[in-house]
């Protein structure tokens, strides 16, 4: 029979080993989210898979949210947010790693070299949110056409209609599309 490490708090092992990398800590319906720096996020992300007692070694999903607020003020440390959602498979253990980021600059470190996996869902969070992911190894838009200009989930996109387009009205239909360029 093989010896497995009992289980151990996240939160205890990355505050030993990446001080100043955990900014808060929220318990909420059972699950656990951690508010790291997103200038830490490959460090303890590293640490979260590879430390006996933890291993985190499948990444399930990334999120992006836009706290945006008329007046650019936020209850938040930045308008946005990446979500990470983690699970031990060893341990039966769910974990959410969130970093918040700046509305003028939304951008953090791929975790691609960590989890594969992260490369469309980042994608996604590229394409549809406009947060950069540094270093990724494809940052090909994924959903919106090539010459989109904008990121349609962002909360300050402007909401309306499109005229269907036919062949007798496209020259009209074109010149008022806010997000084509020529």
């Amino acid at each position: 029979m093989v010896a497995i490490d009992p289980v151990k708090n996240p939160a205890d092992v990355l505050k030993a080993t990446l001080p100043g990398a955990v900014q808060d800590v929220v318990e909420f319906a059972g699950e656990t989210t951690l508010v790291v720096d997103p200038k830490q996020i490959i460090p303890v992300m590293r640490v979260l898979r590879d430390t006996p007692g933890l291993i985190f070694n499948f990444m399930s999903d990334v999120s992006a949210v836009d706290y945006w607020e008329p007046g650019g003020v936020y209850d938040r440390p930045g308008r946005f947010a990446v979500s990470y959602h983690l699970y031990s498979m060893l341990y039966n253990v769910r974990l959410r790693v969130k970093v918040y980021l700046d509305e003028d600059e939304p951008e953090v470190e791929t975790v691609c070299g960590i989890w594969p996996a992260a490369n469309w869902l980042e994608r996604e969070a590229m394409d549809l949110m406009g947060i950069t992911f540094l270093n990724h190894p494809d940052p090909r838009r994924l959903l919106m056409p090539d010459d989109w200009n904008g990121h349609p989930h962002r909360r300050d996109t402007p909401l309306g209609y499109e005229i269907v387009q036919f062949s007798f009205n496209a020259d009209e239909i074109m010149k008022h599309k806010p997000f084509v360029e020529e």
